[in-house]
């Protein structure tokens, strides 16, 4: 069942607070928890999910996704029983996803550092277990408003390689997760913070836990799956592990991913994985609350149709390849970069042409941050840039675009603009008033390091073999990213690794 106390059931021990047992215990309740937590349950384990927010709070990171699965598959007919009929699809040109081409996609953006194995493991399953979540009543679409424009002829045309979505997004993929674990026998508590391991003669055999009411205890398992997410909303370790400047950085998801797991599972022996010195951070609204948490604006709060226009500081110049690639294979690195321009800030500039072709619900979602103005002067003052530098980058821009090539944002189209930084593609000149500029700044989203873990989710100790009865899944999993990531990646990952984890603990 699913309850919302703070874990106040069991015997008392003799060293105060609660204490009790079950088979399977599983910390954090986003996707990759719950993933775990279902495959456990049907074994017949007795399972017990804990989540350090209160149910108002809950969901992880998971809940402020747009709910984005990247699997390979075979084109429209093979998603057939996988996603929800839309009347579109007969007017809809999806091309195919090899899992070679996925394969290709994970080496490429993460410069060859993606772990082999965990990927294998990814790309293999990852259809798979969509199939299963479907199948425990979890609901999938096509994702038109965010990964297709629609051509001259009508048609929807899919881009990026990545095109599945849960109905209803983060949100209604955990509304999804927690109907599918009452239906499955999973009880559920919120407000239960892990804060610790309990080790037995080298076995994990529990944890330590406090309640929202300071109340503690210990919970005893045969085993312990760890999907508690990264460090990303605790500053001091951002700056420690990313860097300096990264305290600045707005906290995109949840506020209560500050690492806590990690250290436990560290100081319990678990060998470290993966890459502890970047991240995936993206364009973030500056109206944002800095420290993450807002549950009504979510992922609207991102600005990823940055590939159709230009972005410059607040020097009013232009600092990166807005169009070196799809969205889905930037986005996740170009946080970074907007951080280290001069006060964490810089712009998406737009004209009147393209103002209609950007996302809608991230664009024209109530609240987003939108400057307006007749004119590149006008506009360059509103926006507090230097009026002489921004007109220059802006007129500089548009005369080195090669307009002898069509434009056509569903395709890499080599519509370039030789300038310094080269636009690649989708060069598209800002000469249409009025003209539209969004402060962004960097949005954090996880941290790629994590624990070392086999590709069962077995989380590896100091000497490489696995630490009996600890299992990782999820943002926790390091190995899979470094330095950048293919978009939709994360939730796939969550959902393999945490199956994993429960069909075996």
């Amino acid at each position: 069942m699913v309850t919302h106390g703070d874990s106040r059931s069991g015997p008392a021990s003799a060293e105060g607070g609660v204490r009790e047992r079950v088979d399977v215990l599983v910390v954090g309740g986003g996707n990759a928890g719950f993933s775990a937590a279902h495959a456990a349950a049907r074994r017949g384990r007795r399972v017990l999910l804990i989540e350090k927010g209160r149910a108002e709070e809950s969901g992880g990171n998971s809940y402020y996704t747009a709910g984005a699965f990247r699997i390979a598959h075979g084109g429209p007919s093979d998603l057939d029983g996988l996603v929800e009929h839309d009347e579109r699809m007969a007017r809809t040109e999806l091309p195919a996803y090899s899992p070679a081409g996925f394969h290709a996609d994970m080496k490429r953006v993460t410069g060859g550092r993606n772990d082999p194995e965990l990927t294998a493991a990814l790309v293999d399953d990852g259809r798979a277990a969509l199939d299963w979540l479907r199948g425990l009543g979890l609901r999938f679409r096509l994702m038109y408003e965010r990964q297709s424009y629609t051509d001259a002829s009508g048609r929807h045309v899919f881009w990026g390689n990545l095109a599945v979505g849960s109905v209803g997004g983060g949100k209604g993929l955990i509304e999804q997760h927690e109907q599918a674990a009452r239906a499955g026998g999973v009880e559920v508590r919120y407000g239960c913070r892990a804060t610790g391991l309990m080790v037995d003669e080298g076995r994990v055999c529990g944890v330590r836990w406090v309640g929202a009411d300071g109340q503690a205890g210990r919970i005893g398992a045969e085993s312990v799956v760890l999907a508690a997410g990264g460090f990303e909303a605790d500053a001091d370790l951002r700056r420690e592990h990313l860097g300096p400047g990264w305290e600045r950085a707005y906290v995109r998801g949840t506020p209560l991913n500050t690492g806590d797991m990690l250290r436990a599972a560290l100081e319990a022996g678990a060998r470290p994985g993966g890459d502890w010195s970047t991240c995936h951070s993206v364009a973030w609204d500056t109206g944002a609350p800095p420290g993450g948490g807002d549950r009504e604006r979510t992922n609207t709060l991102t600005r990823q149709s940055y590939p159709l226009g230009i972005v410059v500081n607040t020097e009013g110049r232009r600092f990166l390849d807005e169009g070196a690639d799809f969205r889905n294979y930037t986005y996740a690195k170009y946080g970074a970069e907007i951080l280290r321009q001069p006060g964490g800030r810089a712009f998406q500039v737009f004209d009147a042409e393209l103002r209609p072709m950007l996302r809608t619900e991230e664009y024209d979602a109530p609240g987003t941050t939108e400057i307006t103005a007749p004119t590149l002067e006008e506009l360059a003052r509103r926006m507090g840039v230097p009026e002489d530098a921004f007109t220059a980058t802006v007129r500089a821009f548009n005369s080195a675009i090669d307009r002898t090539r069509p434009f056509e944002p569903a395709v890499k189209d080599g519509r370039a603009a030789r300038v310094d930084p080269p636009k690649s593609n989708w060069a598209h000149p800002l000469e249409t008033p009025p003209f539209y500029a969004y402060p962004v700044a960097c949005g954090i989203t996880f941290t790629f390091g994590g624990l070392a873990a086999d590709d069962r989710g077995r989380v590896l100790g100091a000497d490489g073999a696995p630490m009996p009865g600890l299992f990782v899944c999820g943002e926790m999993l390091g190995g899979l990213f470094s330095g950048n990531y293919p978009g939709g990646t994360g939730l796939t990952s969550g959902t393999v690794f945490g199956r994993r984890a429960g069909a075996i603990a």
